[in-house]
């Protein structure tokens, strides 16, 4: 004990070095232990990947619901456009009025919108025979073949139109993908969401829409 308690270094005994020395290992450990990496059981689900709200222009605040939806048209180097789908053919809203409307405007290469394809392809499957009209907007694509070939893929039977120019998509005031909009057998916006939709959420928002006269 008398080797311990005399002086080893300066002032300092060989209690004071072990203890500093103790001290420093509990240090190491519990660092160790902070910094060490979880180990999730394998029952975990990950999260979805690409479940969110694709950014791609300057948050505006855009539309809003009760507005009147526009019509498929826009302005592009000083000449007004219009929307055709995969064929060529003009779509537009005006000709869907007795129905409900689902507006989608998603991209093939979106992550969020690739997850959210198939509910849009279950819903339509399910409330077309109801007067569904869902009118799927792709922008920022560099071909109709690009999205036709998407639309052969996932077995798309639904209205798609080419916004070649994203006209339409700024017409709508829309800075992500995917927007969707829900409009009524009037032509009114009764709902807006930014990011994809899972099957009950779709079906909580266009029950009211498919059920109104």
């Amino acid at each position: 004990m008398r080797n311990i308690d005399r002086p080893l270094v300066g002032p300092f005994t060989g209690k004071h070095i072990l203890g500093l020395a103790g001290a420093m290992v509990a240090v190491v450990v519990i660092l160790s232990l902070l910094t060490a990496p979880i180990s999730l059981p394998t029952s975990t689900p990950l999260p979805t990947p690409g479940a969110s709200f694709d950014i791609i222009g300057a948050p505006t605040v855009g539309l809003s619901i009760g507005d009147l939806a526009p019509e498929f048209t826009g302005t592009s180097d000083g000449q007004t456009v219009g929307l055709d789908d995969l064929q060529g053919n003009p779509i537009r809203l005006a000709d869907y009025i007795g129905h409900p409307v689902w507006i989608d405007f998603f991209a093939t290469w979106c992550p969020p919108c690739q997850e959210e394809t198939p509910v849009l392809r279950d819903e339509y499957d399910a409330h077309k025979a109801d007067g569904l009209a869902l009118i799927a907007i792709s922008v920022q694509e560099t071909s109709p073949d690009d999205v036709r070939a998407y639309a052969q893929t996932y077995g798309l039977d639904y209205t798609i139109g080419f916004d070649a120019t994203s006209a339409i998509f700024k017409t709508y005031q829309a800075y992500g993908l995917p927007t969707q909009l829900f409009v009524d057998r009037h032509g009114v916006i009764r709902g807006i969401i930014k990011g994809p939709l899972t099957q009950l959420q779709a079906e909580q928002i266009l029950a009211p829409l498919i059920a109104a006269p």
